[in-house]
């Protein structure tokens, strides 16, 4: 017959959510006693009464404690009255917190479940996004216009790469191509929906500032082809012509700020795709 010093040591671990903060708080604590050899039984998205009572009923028995994140107040006020009632240690790890947030703070916290993995999946699509955008910066590779959620498209200097960055931070996966006279347009860009698209022009002479002001920083003369006015009216017309035939929304970028064209870029997808 096991004696109470035999008794599995457990730690069932509740949340109103997956329970990873809860089971990873345990595992640290566990590893200063013994090496951490306690049992851990994880109780997720526990979200009724009945499931609290299934918990109780397990952790009455033998040695255990009850570690829980949940953040619906009826049920953190109901595990913690059965769990005094069973003399069941039950060990609250968020209100301490959360208690300091709202009194040095003066915050109230939204008391609903799962907010952190839902701020986790936010920030990996962000990441992704980002990702996509720098892969498939100035046409490097036309496959990534077929996967895209926005295609930007434009001579050089229309603000492509800077804009595709601003709205991979807003999760939105972006590529931009360079449309050059002397290199055909890919043919991915007129396979897919047109409300893909987004093209972008500029005024000629903003143009020819921007250009010539890219020289001098490079240390080029500013009487090279790039920023001659006939080497522009010739891009400006070609791409004008590939916009046409892609027959995609167009906004001029011309004295506006990468905020400001993006936010008119988001404003054109959305009634284009309602």
């Amino acid at each position: 017959m096991a004696t109470i010093l035999e008794q599995k040591e457990v730690v069932y671990v509740v949340s109103d959510s997956v329970g990873e903060t809860a089971e990873f708080v345990v595992k640290a604590v566990a590893t200063q006693f013994n090496g951490g050899q306690v049992e851990i039984r994880r109780n997720s998205y526990v979200d009724d009464l009945e499931d609290i009572e299934d918990v109780i009923a397990l952790a009455r028995v033998g040695r255990s404690i009850i570690a829980y994140t949940i953040v619906i107040p009826v049920l953190k006020e109901y595990l913690d009255r059965r769990a005094k009632e069973e003399q069941i240690i039950a060990v609250d790890l968020l209100s301490p917190l959360m208690n300091a947030f709202t009194t040095s703070f003066n915050k109230q916290p939204h008391h609903q479940p799962g907010l952190m993995r839902k701020l986790d999946e936010e920030y990996f699509k962000k990441i992704e996004a980002i990702e996509f955008a720098v892969k498939y910066d100035d046409g490097r590779d036309p496959r990534g216009i077929l996967k895209a959620d926005i295609v930007l498209v434009g001579v050089s200097r229309t603000s492509k790469t800077p804009l595709s960055m601003y709205l991979a931070h807003k999760r939105f996966k972006v590529a931009n191509v360079p449309l050059v006279p002397e290199v055909p347009a890919p043919e991915e860009l007129f396979e897919i929906p047109r409300k893909n698209t987004i093209g972008l022009i500029i005024s000629p002479d903003k143009l020819n500032e921007i250009r010539t002001e890219r020289l001098k920083a490079l240390g080029l003369g500013s009487q090279a082809n790039y920023a001659s006015y006939e080497r522009i009216l010739e891009e400006l017309d070609y791409a004008e012509k590939i916009m046409k035939r892609v027959g995609c929304p167009i906004i001029n970028v011309s004295n506006k700020a990468i905020e400001e064209t993006a936010g008119l870029i988001l404003e054109v997808l959305k009634k284009e795709r309602s």
